[in-house]
């Protein structure tokens, strides 16, 4: 497998590589050695994958950054201990980040890498299904603050991504539905994304569900480059999400609520987005922007992937809290992205008291 992917970015005049491919989780160190050069580089890795993998990337250890796991760890915090080690390892501006773990580590360290500096080189190796599909390409990178997730942060471009489908092995279940979550998203959005060719993702998801949550990897490769190509014809449309982008953030305005209220340890993000997917289809068809044979269809879909819908699970008034303190808030109104046909979603203002009554 493989068939590099190449993303343009018109804003910049740039382009980077995706790599995707099957091969020994051994070879991934020479793969990028090899991209580098001489550059000198700081790999930050997450806890978990370093224990599994630290064996098989064979990184040189003094120049291993390890992080622990967690959405929690994504702090201002851990963003001075990688900027303390870049500076106390001398990296300059030419020199590399390699973040190798999932999107907790994809965004901090990327943080790290766009303001070291001003700006050093970053490579992501994502180890999650949803890091693959979604935080590693695009260019946001973000830390949290105690209040707010994603609240300080960047556009700041890759200059490679490698994709080496084996870290997909040791995903607990858990995580690998976390990641199918946010798949299922562009089943959604798919027409809206403008992307020339018609994928006609919804239908190919819902006729192999089973070939892909058995981890089927020729499917895997199948899901991830779609998805990719999908997210790709939004990002080098609008980089800095001025407007198109935002169709990216389907079900994650109530998702990022759900996962505040519970201090990011009840629910991963891709299930938690899933939960803001059932929820936006239920507004949609009380808002009477879809019809109720979509909504069924949809939320049918939804179930087919293990999800179960769980309505009114949180307190409204928290819900609505937590939605105000989303970054996408303008003039005091929760910016929500909701379905308006298959395949086609559009903004509006969340009236939030049909939306909880």
């Amino acid at each position: 497998m493989n068939n590099d992917i190449q993303v343009n970015i018109p804003e910049k005049e740039s382009h980077y590589n995706i790599y995707i491919d099957d091969t020994p989780i051994e070879d991934l160190k020479n793969k990028i050695l090899d991209f580098i050069g001489e550059q000198n580089y700081l790999v930050v890795i997450s806890k978990k994958v370093n224990k599994l993998y630290s064996k098989k990337l064979n990184f040189d250890k003094e120049k291993v950054l390890v992080i622990n796991d967690g959405e929690r760890e994504k702090n201002i915090y851990n963003f001075i201990k990688i900027i303390d080690r870049l500076e106390k390892d001398t990296l300059t501006r030419k020199s590399y980040i390699i973040a190798i773990g999932g999107g907790v580590i994809g965004d901090m360290a990327g943080f790290a890498a766009s303001a070291y500096r001003r700006g050093i080189r970053l490579i992501q190796v994502p180890t999650t299904l949803l890091s693959c599909v979604d935080s590693s390409v695009g260019g946001k990178v973000a830390i949290n603050t105690v209040k707010s997730k994603n609240m300080i942060g960047a556009f700041y471009q890759p200059s490679a991504v490698f994709i080496n489908l084996n870290f997909l092995n040791t995903l607990d279940n858990k995580q690998f539905k976390s990641g199918i979550g946010e798949v299922l998203k562009y089943a959604f959005i798919e027409k809206s994304c403008m992307n020339v060719v018609d994928y006609k993702f919804f239908d190919f998801l819902n006729i192999n569900a089973d070939k892909i949550l058995s981890k089927d990897f020729n499917f895997l490769d199948k899901i991830i480059r779609i998805s990719l190509a999908l997210k790709i014809a939004v990002v080098t449309k609008d980089e800095k999400e001025q407007g198109l982008r935002k169709i990216l953030n389907f079900g994650h305005t109530y998702g990022h609520a759900i996962e505040e209220i519970t201090n990011f340890s009840a629910f991963t993000h891709g299930e938690a987005v899933v939960y803001g997917m059932y929820f936006i289809f239920n507004y949609a068809h009380k808002m009477q922007l879809i019809d109720a044979n979509y909504r069924e269809k949809a939320l049918s879909f939804l179930d087919k992937f293990g999800f179960k819908d769980k309505p009114n699970m949180f307190n409204k008034n928290k819900l609505i809290k937590f939605m105000y303190s989303d970054k996408k808030v303008d003039n005091d109104k929760i910016k929500v992205i909701v379905p308006v046909a298959p395949g086609f979603v559009k903004e509006f203002d969340l009236d939030t008291e049909k939306a909880f009554n």
